[in-house]
């Protein structure tokens, strides 16, 4: 497939579900409130292939919401995305989906098993309000044990370097996961958007850019819905390579 749109297209994302197990101020998508169900586990395989089948792919994430909720899923797609070459296998969660140690190790298991190959693990104030830190760490120990790359990914309030209240207590979650040899990423910088506009505005400059948008006319990377949206289109409506012929800004 030859696109003027697409010229640049080496990544897919998927968000998995909508439903969270965490309540956080931060959140851009909001409450989370009445969330439910996943994106369908065949649909979103067909896609990954028909799309490695026409571009050459870099880089596949999944997310959420806490798309742990639904590890089946997950696995299908990495899966997928390792038998189609994809190098970069990645997957954005806060950790928690059970307080069940031999289910958390069975799902790192299974991640391992189906490709994943790094791991942002989302730890900070606004997470730990609502998520207990205690199964996110253990979590944590058996991504390590499992030999997965995992980086601690924190949402950060005006800056990095800030030193706001939320700053110094996310700094203060993350020294917990120190013994473990984890590494901190760069995270993320709250954006005003959804939760965080209701409760953190005065922290907020509401003019910010979403760092996360693509341009229209050039899209890198091609991101899919919960509930199957994609780009102009819905793949459960159309098949993905329809979607992406007929795209335009």
């Amino acid at each position: 497939m030859s696109h003027e749109y697409f010229r640049n297209t080496d990544r897919i994302e998927f968000t998995v579900t909508m439903a969270c197990t965490g309540r956080c101020k931060h959140c851009s998508e909001g409450d989370h409130i009445n969330c439910k169900g996943h994106i369908d586990l065949n649909v979103a395989v067909d896609a990954v292939r028909k799309i490695c089948q026409n571009f050459t792919i870099q880089s596949l994430m999944t997310f959420g919401g806490e798309p742990l909720l639904y590890p089946e899923v997950v696995c299908a797609i990495h899966r997928t995305a390792k038998e189609m070459g994809i190098s970069r296998r990645q997957l954005i969660t806060n950790g928690f989906f059970s307080k069940d140690k031999e289910k958390i190790s069975k799902v790192v298991q299974d991640l391992y098993e189906s490709g994943v190959n790094e791991i942002l693990l989302s730890v900070d104030a606004f997470h730990q309000e609502t998520i207990p830190l205690e199964p996110v760490r253990y979590f944590a120990e058996c991504v390590v044990e499992a030999g997965i790359l995992v980086k601690l990914s924190p949402a950060w309030l005006v800056s990095r370097e800030d030193n706001n209240p939320y700053n110094v207590r996310t700094r203060e979650i993350l020294a917990g996961f120190d013994d473990l040899g984890i590494p901190v990423g760069s995270g993320n910088v709250i954006f005003p958007s959804g939760n965080a506009l209701k409760y953190l505005k005065e922290y907020l400059d509401e003019n910010m850019v979403d760092p996360y948008e693509d341009d229209p006319s050039d899209i890198r990377s091609i991101s899919f819905s919960e509930n199957g949206d994609v780009l102009n289109g819905n793949v459960y409506e159309k098949d993905i390579l329809e979607i992406l012929e007929e795209y335009h800004p």
